[in-house]
């Protein structure tokens, strides 16, 4: 293997593990419950 199919091997996999890791960031639960609870403090009646 010469070294730009190296380099090009090991760029691929970094794309690969970068695109994973925003994927896991996305779908994270923590994440959601994080965005689900401003939605929902937006409709809260401010009055009481």
């Amino acid at each position: 293997m010469g070294s730009q199919e190296l380099a090009y091997t090991i760029f691929g996999g970094t794309m690969c593990v970068a695109l994973l890791g925003i994927i896991v960031f996305y779908y994270s639960r923590r994440r959601k419950d994080r965005v689900e609870e401003a939605k929902y403090k937006m409709l809260e009646d401010d009055d009481g």
